[in-house]
């Protein structure tokens, strides 16, 4: 997935955040070591970040090396850097999230969230309480999508994209891909009826699986501990999906 975009949405968050890392991608080089930033990277950098000529900047090649980058020029629309990426990026989480598809709006923030913690194998899945609708919004197309995942590398200094895998039919993908995609792994279905409480500090490879508000129904909850999969709550307080998330996530690894 490759692009570059400058919605109202990316304009909005512009402006409540610094970027900690400008993500780079091949076709913003002009030679070797040069490259022009333009569009939503370039109104950040001037507006928010209030960038200055020879100031010295963290960049990072997409899917790529991590450097710095030396502002070269600041014309009207473009900014201009002279880059070197020498350093390999921050190691990823050894998890796979399985993820019950939220409401788009959720997800849009999810994505980035899970991003920036180093997430880097997201199945989005369906279950009987994800409403058919969700599987019709647009911010389920690829490029609708990195635009939330560059967002979540810019905020951590990351430069790999996650990837991120759509299933439609729970039982068929539970049953005949889920084994073989958490094999070798620990194997935690979350869920706020379980009697067990999550583990903690794992530090080993994982994968998790996260059911939609209302949590997976008892068929679905059978089903995923019928191939290996340990059912676990995190505490007595019933948690949005994107606040549980965060919390599993840290809960297992951070």
């Amino acid at each position: 997935m490759r692009f570059e975009v400058d919605s109202p949405l990316t304009s909005h968050i512009s402006q409540l955040i610094n970027m900690n890392l400008i993500v780079l991608k091949k076709n913003d080089f002009i030679d070797n070591e040069n490259v022009i930033l333009k569009e939503r990277r370039f109104k950040h950098l001037k507006r928010v970040n209030k960038v200055k000529k020879n100031q010295e900047l963290s960049c990072g090649l997409l899917n790529g090396k991590i450097g710095k980058g030396k502002i070269t020029t600041i014309s009207d629309n473009f900014i201009g850097m002279r880059v070197s990426l020498e350093s390999d990026p921050p190691v990823p989480l050894p998890l796979t999230l399985v993820l019950s598809l939220p409401r788009p709006k959720m997800l849009k923030r999810i994505i980035e969230n899970i991003t920036s913690l180093g997430v880097k194998k997201i199945y989005l899945i369906n279950s009987w309480r994800v409403e058919k609708s969700y599987w019709q919004s647009p911010l389920l197309n690829e490029d609708q999508l990195e635009q939330y995942m560059i967002l979540g590398l810019e905020q951590s200094c990351d430069t790999i994209l996650p990837t991120i895998y759509q299933k439609r039919f729970f039982t068929q993908f539970v049953k005949d891909e889920l084994p073989l995609i958490a094999k070798d792994s620990i194997r935690i279905t979350a869920h706020p009826k379980a009697f067990k409480k999550c583990p903690s500090s794992v530090k080993n490879k994982t994968t998790l699986v996260i059911g939609p508000e209302g949590g997976f129904i008892d068929k679905e909850v059978e089903t995923l501990e019928n191939i290996g999969f340990s059912t676990c709550h995190i505490g007595q307080r019933i948690l949005k999906v994107e606040t549980a998330v965060i919390s599993l996530i840290a809960r297992l690894f951070l």
